[in-house]
C-alpha cells in the first residue's frame, strides 16, 4: 500500500490502531458506570496539559497524562467522599481544563493547540510513539487481566463490596486508565473527540453482542476498524482523520441498530418457543408365537421399508426381525 510507504503515516496508522483497540477497552467500564460523559471531561483536563507543556516548552504528551491523570484522581476523589456529584466534578474539570489549556497556550503564543484538540497524523514523532506502545500495552494488560473485577466493581460496588473486592481502589484505577487512554489519542482522534471512541464502539457492540467478554471482544474490533479506516481514509481523502475515525464509529453504531433488533427478536422468540415434550418410544410388543421365519427360501410375505429395517407383512400385521424374535409394529 502507498500509505505505508511514508513514515509519518506507518507510525500514525500503529498510533490509530492502538487507540482504537484501548479506547473501547477501557469505555466499557466507563459506559457500565454510566460516566460517558467523563471522557470528555478528561479531555479537557488534558488539554489543560497541552497549555502547560506549550507554556513551559516540555514535550505536550508526557504532561497532558500526568496533568489528566490528576484530574482522574480528584474527580473521583471528591465524588467517593461526596463533597460532589458526579455531574459537578465533571463540569468543573469540562470548563476549568479548558479554559485553562486556552489561557496557559494564549500565554505562551503557541497556535499549534488545534492539533491536539481534534488530532494531527503528521505530528506523531518518534518518541511519541515508544511512549503510546508502552502505555498501550501497559493499559491492556491491566484492563483485561482485571476484567472481572472491574467490571464487577463498574456493575454493583456493593456486591463487589460482599466479594471483599477493594472497590475504591478499583474506581480510581479505571479513571486512571481512561485518563492514559485519552491523552494517549490526542494525536490520532483529538481530545475533544475521543470520548466517542470510548462510546460510540461500546455502544454498538451492545446492539449485537450479548455478554460481558462477547461485547468487549466486539467493541474492540469495531474500535480498531473505525480507527484504521479513518486514517486510511484520511489520507486518500485529505479529510481531518479525527472526525473521519468518530463518523466511522458512528456509521458502524447507526447500522448496528436494525440488526441488534432483529437478533433481540429472534433471542426472545427462541426463549418463548415451547420445550419440545420428550418423544417416548411406543411399547415393545413382542409377537408370542411365530413359527414362521420370515425372509427364508419359503417365505412369501410382502416385505416394507421401514426406517433402518425390513418389516414383512403377515396376516394383516407388520413383523420385524428383533434379535432371535419378531416385534409386532
Amino acid at each position: 500500500m502507498e500509505i505505508l510507504t511514508y513514515p509519518f503515516m506507518q507510525r500514525a496508522l500503529v498510533a490509530a490502531l492502538l487507540t482504537g483497540l484501548i479506547a473501547p477497552t477501557i469505555g466499557i467500564y466507563i459506559v457500565q458506570k454510566r460516566l460517558s460523559l467523563l471522557g470528555d471531561g478528561l479531555g479537557h483536563v488534558a488539554i489543560a496539559g497541552v497549555g502547560l507543556a506549550l507554556l513551559t516548552g516540555t514535550a505536550p504528551l508526557p504532561v497532558a497524562i500526568v496533568v489528566a491523570i490528576g484530574g482522574a484522581i480528584l474527580i473521583e476523589y471528591l465524588r467517593q467522599h461526596q463533597r460532589a456529584s458526579g455531574d459537578v466534578g465533571l463540569a468543573i474539570l469540562f470548563y476549568g481544563g479548558l479554559a485553562g489549556g486556552v489561557f496557559m497556550s494564549g500565554l505562551a503564543g503557541a497556535g499549534g493547540l488545534n492539533q491536539y484538540l481534534f488530532g494531527s497524523i503528521t505530528t506523531i514523532s518518534n518518541g511519541d510513539l515508544v511512549m503510546i506502545v508502552v502505555l498501550s500495552v501497559v493499559a491492556l494488560v491491566v484492563s483485561l487481566g482485571l476484567a472481572d473485577r472491574l467490571f464487577a466493581v463498574s456493575t454493583d460496588e456493593e456486591y463487589a463490596r460482599t466479594l471483599g473486592l477493594p472497590v475504591g481502589f478499583y474506581n480510581y484505577l479505571i479513571v486512571v486508565l481512561a485518563a492514559v487512554a485519552i491523552s494517549l489519542s490526542m494525536r490520532t482522534v483529538g481530545l475533544l473527540l475521543v470520548s466517542a471512541l470510548m462510546v460510540v464502539p461500546v455502544a454498538a457492540s451492545r446492539n449485537l453482542a450479548n455478554g460481558f467478554w462477547h461485547s468487549l471482544l466486539l467493541a474492540m474490533a469495531i474500535g480498531i476498524l473505525a480507527a484504521g479506516g479513518g486514517i486510511v481514509g484520511s489520507y486518500y481523502w485529505n479529510a481531518p482523520p479525527g472526525a473521519l475515525i468518530v463518523l466511522l464509529a458512528i456509521g458502524v453504531f447507526v447500522a448496528s441498530l436494525p440488526i441488534g433488533t432483529v437478533l433481540t427478536r429472534r433471542r426472545r422468540r427462541s426463549r418463548l418457543l415451547p420445550v419440545a415434550e420428550e418423544i417416548v418410544p411406543p411399547p415393545h410388543q413382542q409377537v408370542e408365537q411365530h413359527p414362521h421365519v420370515h425372509g427364508g427360501p419359503d417365505c412369501h410375505h410382502p416385505t416394507a421399508q421401514h426406517a433402518d429395517h425390513v418389516d414383512y407383512l403377515h396376516d394383516g400385521h407388520r413383523h420385524a426381525m428383533h434379535g432371535d424374535h419378531y416385534d409386532e409394529h
